[in-house]
């Protein structure tokens, strides 16, 4: 039977309304990038995330990785900061520092991970491939909603976030380093309205009686 994360991780992806939850360690490949993602760069990074993510799709699929598994891929995630701490009505773009991201199946290992990239280099050559990275991470305790609209539009669902932090006792600490939220992109922005776009927007967080 197909893994489809849409039902079969609900919880994770697709939250009705805001929620706290925490989340094991996860398999990533990982492409960090800075400067406004509207470009042709970006889509470059987003192309050699899907390149791989594919290829190891198909050799799970065709049963080259041990019993034959088959999934959907899952949607492309972001952790985002600044590098001039600007933000929400004031976000400078081209200060925008980011790590995107494609989670991979449990059962996938960084030898397998290494292999694709190799065999995507061959068969389909993308600069970026190069820089692409396995990352295993556990997020722990997150705080999460979703976000419905444009991206411009996101400080107005980040400040109701804010306000379910206040009232329950947390604060946000930064994820995967020192990036200040994560993003999953449920819709894709080349094919979806702004106004009917859907992101998960997601915090990491601590509690503050701790």
């Amino acid at each position: 039977m197909k893994h489809e994360w849409r039902k079969a991780e609900k919880a994770w992806y697709l939250p009705k309304e805001p929620t706290i939850l925490t989340l094991p360690r996860l398999n990533f490949i990982t492409l960090e990038g800075t400067g406004d993602p509207n470009g042709p760069l970006f889509s470059e990074q987003v192309g050699a995330l899907y390149s791989v993510a594919y290829d190891l799709r198909m050799a799970l699929k065709r049963g080259e990785l041990g019993d034959p598994y088959e999934y959907v891929v899952y949607p492309l995630e972001g952790v985002w900061t600044t590098s001039d701490g600007s933000r929400g009505a004031t976000l400078n773009k081209a200060a925008l520092r980011y790590k995107i991201m494609l989670r991979q199946p449990d059962r996938l290992t960084v030898t397998d991970f290494q292999a694709s990239v190799a065999r995507v280099t061959t068969k389909k050559p993308n600069p970026w491939l190069d820089h692409l990275a396995w990352e295993p991470y556990a997020e722990g305790q997150v705080l999460q909603t979703i976000h419905q609209g444009s991206f411009d539009t996101e400080p107005t669902t980040f400040a109701q976030l804010q306000t379910v932090l206040t009232d329950q006792h947390y604060r946000v600490v930064p994820t995967m380093g020192d990036y200040w939220h994560r993003e999953i992109y449920l819709t894709d922005p080349r094919r979806t309205a702004p106004e009917k776009a859907k992101t998960v927007l997601r915090y990491k967080i601590e509690s503050t009686n701790a």
